[in-house]
């Protein structure tokens, strides 16, 4: 008896530990809200400009709609109103009319960012800010996605899947430092401070072949190489997956542990779902990555469109 009650001790207290963890504070300060995207410069900009050569552009998001995978209980519902339900008289001598849309969604549908006021520890996220200093039922008041400026900067992408002689990779295939060495030495390219890394797993593809598979686990970076990205200093990572992290997770009884190392530990941005299959078709390594979200005040996340440009 005495040694179970000893390892149940042993075992809240693991468990305290992990709860109570605290996570760092930012690199940029004790005030930053911002995280990884401090990291841009016109610098930068003027740098990943050089990169483009043809002037072709890729959009990165899917389209979103009713029948996009999402996580439950995630979706996504538009209804169009008609003035005067269409059955009215045209208005002015110019006879108008015209149609308005009305959207009730969850903004992690479809191609999204997520911001760092989207996952936590313990109740504690980016900075090591309290849940209870930013999280209003109206929306949040740090961390809103409406906050972030521009992204436009060098964009890398990895071919994962290439690099392992597969069109698809298996769910649960675990993306970590030495697959993205391998990938990088593969395509002669390396990852610079400031960069958004884009992975192609192929997995993309499942969401129209079998959209309840693609939800139920994926390919995708792994611990070890979400530390080893964070290392470099890029600004975001994303993947044609909706979690970008590997799903089964690589350690049993952990959740989402990747979202929580680069949004809450390192301020780094995810971006879901990215279209990358032109780009990898293409043979892409690097282009201009230029993103505009939309600033809704408040904001978790944000459904995006990115585009690349080469």
């Amino acid at each position: 008896m005495k040694t179970l009650c000893a390892g149940l001790a042993a075992l809240l207290a693991l468990t305290l530990d992990v709860q109570a963890d605290d996570l760092p504070v930012s690199p940029f300060g004790a005030d930053d809200t911002l995280g990884a995207v401090n990291r841009l410069s016109p610098a930068g900009v003027l740098a990943a400009v050089k990169l483009v050569k043809t002037g072709k552009t890729y959009p990165l998001g899917v389209v979103t709609g009713p029948d996009s995978p999402a996580y439950p209980p995630r979706y996504y519902k538009m209804t169009i109103l008609q003035l005067d339900d269409g059955a009215g008289v045209p208005v002015g001598d110019n006879h108008l009319t015209g149609n308005d849309d009305f959207m009730i969604t969850y903004m992690g549908v479809g191609s999204q960012i997520d911001g760092l006021g989207h996952v936590g520890v313990d109740h504690h996220y980016f900075n090591n800010t309290p849940a209870s200093d930013f999280v209003k039922v109206t929306g949040l008041t740090r961390f809103s996605t409406s906050e972030l400026p521009p992204i436009v900067t060098r964009g890398v992408l990895l071919d994962v899947a290439k690099l392992a002689g597969k069109a698809i990779l298996d769910e649960g295939t675990a993306i970590n430092r030495a697959e993205i060495e391998a990938a990088c030495q593969a395509q002669g390219v390396t990852i610079g401070e400031g960069d958004v890394v884009l992975l192609h797993t192929g997995w993309m593809n499942m969401a129209e072949r079998d959209a309840a598979r693609f939800m139920k686990g994926e390919p995708g970076l792994g611990v070890d190489g979400a530390k080893y990205l964070a290392s470099l200093g890029i600004v975001a990572v994303g993947a044609d997956s909706f979690a970008v992290e590997t799903i089964p997770f690589e350690t049993q009884g952990q959740f989402f542990p990747v979202h929580q190392e680069m949004l809450a530990k390192n301020g780094i941005y995810l971006l879901e779902n990215m279209d990358t299959r032109e780009l990898a078709r293409d043979g892409v390594s690097e282009f201009l990555f230029v993103l505009g979200q939309p600033r809704f005040a408040g904001s978790v996340q944000a459904i995006i469109n990115p585009v690349a440009i080469r």
